[in-house]
């Protein structure tokens, strides 16, 4: 199985998940702007959309996309997934909005003017400001740490080394998640990784 990621993208809460989750896995770094891979082979030839992440598994099928990758991780271990009834539901409310109200408004907001950026800044932290109450308390989806949490922790890190006024709740729930030990080998891992080829 191999996680293709690239450093600083949200592919990082992927190979959080699949640390935490203890499926063996290799990582392939991919470069975002040329889509070339370390050996030199071109990325769109795993994933033809070029962007991150993918996962290809072990039959050579590949899945796309932080929601589904993440939800299948989560299928694999269900420790880190909500229980109940209705968790498998409430994990995939909860990746949907990640993937939708915030993730999704980060590359709007670097493709505008410094003005108009303002507005979508504004809108990206009552985004956050939805789900603080929620990381106030221990985690997205209860007592446990959990795949939506991962995604949360790469979406919250990243706006907050961009001085997002976040706030304490969420430099504290960032600062919890990236002492996990699987936070910190994944960081590492993917500092370690060559650069793609040519």
């Amino acid at each position: 199985m191999k996680l293709f990621f690239a450093p600083g993208f949200s592919s990082l809460a992927d190979h959080i998940a699949l640390l935490e989750a203890g499926v063996s896995f290799e990582i392939a770094k991919v470069d975002p702007e040329s889509k070339r891979l370390a050996d030199g082979g071109d990325y769109r030839d795993v994933n033809p959309k070029g962007q991150v992440p993918a996962l290809m598994l072990d039959d050579g099928q590949v899945l796309t996309e932080n929601v589904a990758i993440l939800a299948w991780v989560a299928d694999r271990a269900p420790d880190l997934a909500p229980p109940g009834e209705l968790g498998r539901y409430r994990l995939l409310e909860m990746l949907a909005f990640i993937a939708s109200e915030i993730h999704k408004r980060f590359p709007i907001y670097f493709s505008l003017s410094e003005e108009a950026a303002e507005t979508v800044a504004r809108d990206i932290v009552e985004r956050f400001d939805l789900v603080a109450p929620r990381v106030e308390r221990g985690y997205l989806l209860g007592d446990a740490f959990g795949v939506a949490d991962a995604y949360l922790f790469v979406m919250a890190r990243g706006a907050l080394q961009l001085d997002f006024p976040l706030g304490a709740p969420f430099e504290n729930y960032v600062a919890r998640i990236e002492a996990r030990p699987a936070v910190r080998a994944a960081l590492s891992r993917e500092a370690a990784e060559p650069p793609p080829g040519p």
